[in-house]
């Protein structure tokens, strides 16, 4: 039992935040690992080195071929295909260049995975100061869809890139940071793979430290002056997230927190610095699974989770693997359905409104398969060109089932878009890896410099020789 109740953690602290999707080649087929959007694309080619990623950028000119880039391919929305295209597989260039511990920066090649970095970093005592929740993404995924993670403190991963190099649709290499190629730089972080190959980055790091564990549970009406009081006004907090509930008996209504603060005695520290490995998926991929059947299965799902967290109060865990988690057992695979992502930001000041908006949507459509919803706080960002922070939000990510057949993925769109529209009247927006539910308009409400980006698209690569499938669907 007590096993159970180890995996269960993982679930409830972990879990639920990011699902795991990939990209399986069969011949000349691609398939996003959800089957919802099939693509035939002409062939897969990979560079270990620059020099190989360049060639294959000079013969692509040469020939008129379209390139797509894919790292780990968890995208839902067709950023990393093309049809008839190219697939560059960015997986093999994924050296860590170096490590500098005065400066406290590290230099990756973008093939690099953040649980790559972590073990090499890890032994210096130094820390990622953002990654995205789970470690199982290449860094150069993650800065092409502007990623952000648990931490409350270091914004977003945006803020963390000192430096990159950038290999363009010329072939040629070049240099970019907040003060060199500005433009450029702002458009390529949140750019969706569209403007070249990121080659390598330079990271921010910070000190790894202990953290102590602290669990609450609250009505969602209580969360924002809790947040505000307990995390973001206590310089202790450093990393946070919060869920709210989809079982039956307290729909959108009861919501449990989950604060890692600076230990007061970093004394124990060495003992808790060796990184955590997750190897045991039957337990979680169960209770995920008893959820995904019926309402009985939720309740169960949730009062397991609520209770474990409790327990979990006081526990102690080092910065590395609090941020250190894979989703393996959230893999799922079945005939004839499917699993999506959605993510929607609100201002947190319209927090308290926005959820009963979002039930309301969520009450109406009861056939509209909910399995999870994780919150973590987004600081104010707006240095991306498609910039979803417009100033301080709650991110609350969305775990549904639906049906790959024609009748359900249209229903599954028409949900969407009524909690997009929700959404946008609470003054927020949403996050865009997913798949292409929302309408143009919809993007254009919540990215304001929409037509900026594409003109930029336009402008550093006008033959296109970087494109995809998200491209297509939401440009002019």
């Amino acid at each position: 039992m007590k096993t159970v109740w180890i995996i269960l953690l993982y679930l409830c602290v972990f879990g639920l935040s990011v699902y795991v999707y990939s990209t399986q080649l069969n011949g000349l087929a691609a398939e996003l690992h959800q089957r919802l959007l099939p693509v035939e694309i002409k062939t897969v080619k990979a560079g270990m080195s620059e020099e190989e990623l360049q060639q294959i950028v000079l013969d692509a000119k040469q020939t008129g071929d379209v390139l797509s880039i894919a790292g780990m391919q968890h995208s839902q929305g067709g950023q990393t295909v093309y049809p008839n295209g190219i697939m560059i597989d960015m997986k093999p260039y994924n050296q860590i260049v170096e490590i500098n511990e005065e400066e406290k920066t590290v230099t990756v090649q973008s093939g690099a995975r953040w649980a790559d970095i972590q073990e090499a970093i890890n032994p210096y005592g130094l820390s990622l100061k953002i990654s995205q929740s789970q470690n199982i993404f290449t860094v150069g995924g993650s800065l092409s869809v502007n990623a952000h993670g648990l931490d409350i403190r270091n914004g977003g991963l945006t803020d963390t890139v000192v430096s990159m190099r950038l290999l363009d649709a010329e072939g040629d290499i070049v240099h970019l940071s907040p003060s060199e190629n500005k433009e450029l730089f702002y458009a390529v972080l949140g750019g969706y793979g569209l403007f070249g190959i990121i080659l390598d980055v330079t990271l921010e790091l910070t000190n790894d430290e202990l953290y102590e564990t602290q669990t609450d549970s609250m009505p969602y009406r209580d969360y924002p002056a809790y947040f505000k009081r307990q995390v973001q006004d206590n310089p202790d907090a450093k990393m946070h997230l919060a869920r709210i509930s989809i079982a039956p008996e307290s729909f959108m209504e009861e919501m449990y927190t989950i604060t890692y603060k600076s230990a007061e005695d970093q004394t124990p520290f060495p003992d808790y610095q060796k990184l955590k490995t997750e190897n045991l998926v039957a337990v979680p991929k169960f209770f995920l699974g008893l959820s995904r059947i019926n309402d009985a299965g939720k309740d169960s799902f949730w009062n397991a989770q609520t209770a474990y967290t409790q327990q979990i109060d006081g526990n102690l865990v080092s910065r590395n693997n609090v941020m250190r988690s894979d989703s393996e057992f959230m893999e799922y695979d079945n005939s004839r359905k499917t699993e999506i992502l959605q993510e929607y930001f609100v201002p947190a000041d319209q927090f308290e409104h926005y959820i009963p908006a979002l039930k309301a949507v969520l009450e109406a459509n009861p056939d509209f398969n909910l399995l999870n919803v994780t919150i973590r706080y987004v600081g104010k960002n707006e240095d991306a060109v498609l910039s979803y922070a417009k100033e301080d939000m709650f991110s609350l990510v969305l775990l549904v089932n639906q049906g790959t057949d024609t009748e359900s993925v249209k229903d599954t769109q028409d949900v969407v878009r009524e909690m997009i529209d929700v959404t946008l009247a609470h003054g927020g927006s949403y996050y865009l890896p997913y798949f292409g539910y929302p309408t143009k308009e919809q993007m254009q409400s919540a990215y304001p410099r929409t037509g900026e980006f594409f003109e930029l698209k336009d402008r550093f690569d006008p033959d296109h020789r970087f494109m995809n499938l998200f491209y297509e669907e939401y440009r002019p």
